[in-house]
This record gives structure tokens, sequence and C-alpha cells, in this order.
């Protein structure tokens, strides 16, 4: 089977018991009585690292901030950040309900869980989904992440400002997201959390039909009048092969006039977890812990298992699991469960080094 179609029907897989990753049923674990509340702040932090992108996204982001129960009593307290990444065709209000914050995040503490702050921003854009990449045509979103973000933060909340005490999970595209900043970027953070990570592998060109009209779209208009997968290749064409020179757009299709362009196909490759990794290693081993996890009825599954393999072949120690479940079905669940107690456990919460 083509690697794109392959792709297509792990995508299926993705979507089964959601509307294209629109608002999905997700098992919500029960509330947990008497756990203290959440503050949660909805603030706006600007990208200097989007400025310029030629699709004029947004360079002020949306960003939901969970400050704990202690916060705004313990005036002294420094805590650890967990930087959480939605996925495609979602911003970070509806990745909110997606992952029922703030009572899963009550509910992680009240069941032991370490006291810490939690961050969801957000990374939509005109095609649906920056794939927290570095593009002119996008912006770089790859660097918001990494630096303006985490910068904004901990100038304005009592953090602990240390990679230690800063972790980074993402959830499909922001398990891309999460796989992606956290190879180029342990400088910046200090565990790892990879939830059901989409696009590790290279992709083809995809279906001639769709190649014909995704040629045809001129304007955003158009674009968002696509069908999932249509728009879902528009928004890797604008982060992996963005062109300032080829407008309305400014991106280059993997084909031409139908025909699969071998240059455009080597920049997507070059941009696949599953290709670059090796260059990564060293950087991969700075961790304090990582951990991937992925259900078993996930479309996904199977380069996830790669990337579980090549970490394995490098030794460098890490979870895996594949767990009961659909690619949206336990993300509530995973967070409230093994996310933010993965994160108590390897987060620095001291003067640490």
């Amino acid at each position: 089977m083509p690697r794109f179609l392959s792709l297509l029907a792990a995508l299926e897989l993705v979507c089964q018991s959601s509307i294209l990753f629109a608002q999905v049923q997700t098992i919500v674990p029960p509330v947990i009585p008497g756990a203290k509340p959440v503050a949660v702040e909805h603030i706006k932090v600007h990208g200097v690292a989007l400025e310029g992108n030629l699709e004029k996204d947004a360079v002020d982001r949306d960003v939901f901030v969970f400050l704990p129960p202690s916060y705004a009593k313990e005036k002294r307290r420094k805590y650890p950040v967990v930087y959480a990444l939605h996925g495609y065709s979602i911003g970070a209000e509806q990745w909110t309900h997606e992952i029922h914050v703030p009572q899963t995040i009550e509910g992680a503490f009240s069941q032991g869980a370490k006291e810490m702050i939690v961050v969801l921003p957000d990374s939509k854009t005109v095609h649906n989904g920056s794939m927290y990449s570095s593009s002119v045509t996008t912006g770089d979103f790859e660097n918001f992440i990494a630096h303006d973000l985490v910068a904004y933060i901990d100038a304005h909340y009592r953090t602990i400002p240390n990679r230690v005490s800063r972790g980074l999970v993402g959830h499909s595209m922001g398990g891309y997201g999460a796989t992606r900043i956290g190879m180029k970027h342990s400088d910046v953070f200090g565990s790892l959390y990879i939830m059901s990570p989409c696009c590790l592998s290279a992709r083809e060109a995809g279906p001639t039909d769709m190649a014909k009209s995704l040629e045809a779209v001129k304007t955003p208009e158009e674009s968002a009048k696509l069908s999932f997968f249509a728009r879902a290749q528009l928004a890797t064409a604008a982060a992996w092969s963005p062109n300032p020179k080829n407008p309305p757009l400014f991106l280059d299709l993997p084909t031409k006039d139908g025909v699969p362009q071998p240059n455009i196909l080597a920049k997507w490759a070059a941009n696949a977890p599953l290709a670059f990794i090796d260059q990564y290693i060293a950087n991969l081993r700075q961790y304090r812990a990582i951990s991937i996890d992925v259900g078993d009825q996930d479309g996904l599954r199977h380069d996830t298992g790669k990337l579980h393999d090549i970490l394995d072949e490098y030794g460098i120690t890490h979870g895996f699991e594949i767990y009961q479940g659909t690619h949206t079905s336990a993300v509530a669940d995973r967070f409230q469960n093994h996310v933010l107690p993965f994160f108590s456990q390897n987060l620095c919460f001291s003067s640490c080094r």
C-alpha cells in the first residue's frame, strides 16, 4: 500500500468516534470529592517568532494557564511548569474541553500529584494547524513554544526557571510537536511525554483527485471548504514547504499538474521525526524522563511503536504503553492519571540542576 494511503487508513481509524477531530467524546475520570480548585487564566502571549508570517496568522496567541490550589496563598512558592500541546484542527480552548481541564488537573493533584503550573498554548492557523514547525508562511511555532512562551511564563508567573522543572507534552499533532521540539530543545525542557504522535514518517503526495483540488485553492476561504485530509495537506505544505515567492498561499504543494514533485517531498521527509531522530540522540539522552503512549485501536500506533524501537536501539530509557482505546477516547483519563503523575515524579520541584 502506498505510504500516503497508509496514512489515510490510519487517520480514518483516528477519526473513529469523533467528527474530524471536532469536539470528541472522551472517557472522563470521575470528579474527585474534595478536590481543591485550580485557578484558570486566559491570556495572550506575543510571539516574536511569529512576527511577519505570510499567512497573517495571529501573532498574539491565546494561552490558558492553570495555577495550582496553593498558588494564590503561598506567595513565595515557585512551581514547575508543564506545557501541553493540542492536536490538529482544534485550538487551545477546545483542547481544554477534550482533556477536561481544570477537572483532570484537580483530580491529579487530589490523588497525590505534586502541584505544578499547566500551560495550554494555541497553535491553530489558517489551515487549522501549525505542525509546531518553523516556517515563514505560518510563523516559527517551534520557537514560539520553546522560547517566546517559556520566557513569558517565567517572567509573569512564579516558576522554577530551569529546564529540569519544565515538562513538555502533546497529543496527535501536539505529539508530533512534543517529539520535534523535545528533540531540538532539550536545553529548555527536562521531561517529555508523547501522546499518540502523528506525522512521524515521511509522506507521499497523495491521491490525484486530492492533488487537483489542492492546486485549485487560491484563498483561505476556499481552503476552509476542503475535506479534512485535503486541508491537513495544506497545513503540512505551509509548515514544511513554505515559499515566500508563491502567493497567495505562500507554499509549495507536493504535486504540480497532478505530478509528484520530488524536491517538495524531500522537504516533507526532512520534517519526519523518524528520519531526523538520529541527529538528536545526544539531546534525548539529556532528559530526566521520557514516556510515550498510544491506543491499541489508534491508526498511529505503528509509527509510535517505531519511535519506541529507535529509543530502545539507542539505549535511551523511556516508558512506552499501548493502552486500550482509540486515538481520542482516553485522552482525558491519560492526562489525569498518567501524564500529570509522570511529571510529578520526574520534574524538579526545588532548586535542581
